[in-house]
């Protein structure tokens, strides 16, 4: 081995000496824009690893960036969800109360317009399970309910006080199996019976098949049963055909009732009227007076005193003439 290096040892130092020479003569040469040939091959050279070196620098500190702006993206997005969804929350309830509120002023609205008859607000508190041909209200005996009472809104008639409790009542709807409420039809006033189906339509019994029933003709109440007052809203044929003995009618109820959440309570069964009370009708125009002619009172009035004397002295002298 030594050996080796020695008889490589000229080819070493020549090979050394004319790099020294070379770099000597780098230092010492100028390029034509003044820079020394040294420098720019010193640049040259480590151009590339700075390159690398800052490549991979770029890569290290983007990767670090993306990480934690993701990471602060992720926690953006977990509060926007949160804020969203609370946002949305709320939006629901004000919607809810917005139709509540709406609700409440068609009822009072319409009770203002029926100020004589005696009704008792309340509202649906729940139903039965399974059929839901019953529902639950908030008022009871302390509230003067009474079994039998009518249950109406404003769009119809909805059914009776089932039971009374002391502070809720049950109330039947319309179109359970063992609900009914006296009816009539609109246009010729014939008197039949509704009564429930268990399903969302009613049935109008004891209907001649002789009578004209037309497809979209109002039914209201007729009185009969004592529980409604006559000519409440019942709801509108919908279905009519022949039928032994009587024709079949069903009648679909006026009032919504799988959306009740408030209604009226009858407390007075005496007659009232469902539409408000039109206005008064303005005064007739007196007769037109005729140019020239005169009226009993101007008549008197041209008379003056002497004619009024005049037309009482007969009375006097009558009154003389009597013992």
């Amino acid at each position: 081995m030594f050996e080796i290096a020695t008889r490589r040892r000229p080819y070493i130092l020549l090979a050394v000496s004319l790099v020294f020479q070379i770099l000597l003569l780098a230092v010492q040469v100028r390029r034509p824009d003044g820079a020394r040939l040294i420098r720019v091959w010193a640049v040259e050279l480590l151009t590339p690893a700075e390159r690398a070196g800052s490549w991979v620098m770029d890569m290290v500190r983007g990767g670090w960036t993306g990480y934690v702006s993701l990471f602060r993206a992720n926690r953006d997005n977990q509060k926007l969800r949160q804020q969203l969804g609370e946002l949305t929350m709320r939006t629901s309830e004000l919607e809810g109360r917005a139709a509540e509120a709406q609700r409440l002023a068609g009822l009072l609205e319409f009770r203002e317009a029926h100020a004589d008859a005696p009704m008792l607000a309340a509202r649906v508190i729940g139903g039965d399970a399974g059929a839901g041909r019953a529902i639950y209200l908030d008022r009871g005996e302390r509230d003067g309910v009474q079994p039998n009472m009518g249950v109406i809104t404003p769009q119809g008639v909805v059914g009776k006080v089932l039971e009374v409790y002391s502070a809720t009542s049950q109330v039947l709807l319309l179109t359970d199996k063992n609900s009914g409420a006296g009816a009539l039809l609109a246009n010729s006033r014939t008197q039949g019976a509704a009564r429930g189906s268990g399903g969302p339509l009613l049935q109008l019994d004891y209907v001649s098949n002789d009578q004209e029933v037309a497809a979209g003709e109002r039914v209201l109440t007729s009185g009969m049963d004592r529980i409604f007052p006559k000519d409440l809203p019942l709801g509108i044929v919908m279905e009519t055909r022949p039928g032994n003995p009587f024709k079949q009618i069903q009648v679909r109820p006026a009032a919504r009732l799988d959306q009740l959440e408030e209604v009226l309570i009858l407390i007075d069964r005496k007659q009232w009227d469902w539409e408000p009370k039109a206005a008064a009708a303005p005064e007739t125009n007196p007769a037109p007076r005729i140019p020239g002619a005169k009226t009993a009172e101007s008549a008197t009035a041209s008379r003056g005193p002497a004619a009024e004397r005049r037309s009482s002295a007969p009375a006097d002298g009558e009154a003389k003439a009597k013992p």
